[in-house]
């Protein structure tokens, strides 16, 4: 009886107050369902101490207990941020974090000569002060994690004046592209009448094509060390698989990834006809800068008589070597291009426009209801900017998650199929020992609860994905 009494009562509460209710109990019911999850994982890191059965051929027993503790010191990390997070977002909206800091804005035009008519404006101010508090409020737990965390488990290449230096660098850049993104959105909105969303629609779908053609040419390298992968059998050989597929490759690059963690990557870019290939570093057996290291520790070359190479330094060696040979990194390459020859790409375009279409369009039916502002304290007046906020990030949350888990099943589905190119491509084989090599080299756990898997993987666990190409292995 208590509980309905309740859901009474919370009807008869004003519009503005059902709204702002409804929010914050969401919020919260994701939080404790993700939170669920996440403790069911921790169980299993915590209670699978032993290499199973089927993980023996596969995974040494220290590099297991190395990737439980990791993956531990993860949990427990993500436990206390979500938390905080969480938290700090609750107090932001019961105390009126986003009206005062959109009063704060307007004060800060004022005493620039702009006035209240000047709204493109202060929404740009209101950005700027809302992703520096961000920026600042997330410094410490980005330090936490970077220097802490991945530091114990050996990934962390920066130093303090690197991270602080590549801090400022992301938020200028972010600001560079985010401000004028937004005055341009914020304006066709104003001047676009009653077929605004379409305008505004069409605007995000350009900016974002422009972006995904200029990131990797005019953006990374700004952060990173862009080589082109010099002459030789493995550019030759991925020449070969690419034009074997009608890939139409312009560019192989090398970045240093190294600089920064030692986890690695590879991925693809480009529209039409002009196709570049990214291989981190640290996916090349010969380029990764951690068996340089190692090298140079064990005493430059081994002598040819032997004498000079202890069984230590050869099992360090061993255990330590990171990266792929040139056959396995032709394999993760197949993978990736299995992604383009499947249309998957082209299919998260589309599924990611058909759903941008679809948010402008619900935005302009929703943004003239008065009581969505009122609930989140704009009681006199209703930006254009606090609208997109309240509409694209708290009303639409439910939608959003479910899109999320929807596009999380579908990403796994791509990658099996991506596994299966490779497959056709002759590279099961390579692939598989490949899998096995990058999930050493970045830690990863290969034991995982099925419920968090299923909604939390963007990739199939590894010991499903090893299934599926042993079953037509190559000999």
């Amino acid at each position: 009886m208590g509980m309905w009494a309740s859901l009474d009562a919370m009807w008869e509460m004003p519009a503005e107050k059902r709204i702002f209710g409804a929010v914050l109990l969401f919020s919260w019911t994701v939080y404790l369902w993700e939170t669920f999850l996440a403790q069911r994982q921790r169980r299993i890191y915590k209670t699978t101490t032993h290499v199973p059965l089927e993980l023996g051929q596969i995974m040494d027993s220290e590099t297991f207990e190395k990737s439980r503790l990791y993956q531990l010191d993860k949990s427990t990390f993500s436990f206390w941020s979500g938390l905080y997070s969480e938290i700090e977002g609750t107090l932001i909206l019961l105390f009126g974090g986003i009206p005062y800091l959109w009063r704060l804005s307007g004060r800060f035009c004022g005493y620039a000569g702009f006035g209240p008519e000047y709204e493109i404006t202060q929404s740009l101010v209101f950005l700027l002060l809302a992703t520096l508090f961000s920026a600042l409020t997330g410094l410490p737990w980005s330090l936490y994690n970077t220097f802490v965390i991945e530091e114990k488990h050996g990934f962390n290449q920066q130093t303090l004046g690197f991270f602080m230096k590549d801090a400022i660098k992301k938020f200028i850049v972010t600001q560079c592209i985010l401000l004028p993104v937004s005055s341009l959105l914020l304006y066709i909105i104003k001047i676009g009448g009653d077929y605004f969303f379409i305008y505004a629609w069409l605007f995000t779908l350009v900016v974002s094509l422009v972006l995904v053609t200029i990131y990797a040419d005019y953006i990374a390298p700004l952060f990173d060390k862009f080589t082109p992968l010099p002459e030789g059998k493995l550019k030759q050989e991925i020449e070969i698989m690419a034009k074997s597929i009608d890939f139409p490759l312009t560019k192989v690059y090398v970045v240093e990834g190294s600089k920064r963690s030692s986890h690695s990557n590879a991925y693809f870019y480009g529209f039409f006809k002009n196709k570049r290939i990214v291989l981190f570093d640290t996916l090349l057996e010969e380029y990764s800068v951690l068996n340089k290291d190692i090298q140079e520790e064990s005493g430059m070359e081994p002598r040819n008589d032997g004498e000079g190479d202890s069984e230590e330094i050869k099992a360090k060696v061993k255990n330590k070597k990171q990266g792929c040979k040139n056959e396995e990194v032709l394999a993760v390459l197949g993978h990736e291009l299995g992604h383009w020859k499947l249309g998957h790409t082209v299919k998260n375009i589309v599924i990611s426009q058909v759903n941008s279409f679809l948010c402008f369009f619900l935005f302009a039916v929703l943004i003239g209801r008065k009581e969505l502002f009122v609930a989140f304290g704009f009681y006199d007046s209703q930006p254009t900017l606090i609208g997109l906020l309240i509409i694209f990030q708290f009303i639409f949350s439910p939608y959003n998650e479910v899109l999320s888990f929807c596009l999380t099943v579908l990403s796994r589905r791509f990658e099996f199929q991506a596994d299966a190119f490779a497959k056709k491509l002759g590279k099961a084989k390579d692939l598989y020992s490949a899998l096995i090599k990058l999930n050493k080299d970045n830690l990863g756990f290969p034991v995982s609860d099925w419920l968090f898997s299923m909604w939390h993987y963007s990739h199939p666990p590894l010991l499903e994905r090893l299934q599926a190409l042993k079953n037509s292995k190559q000999d």
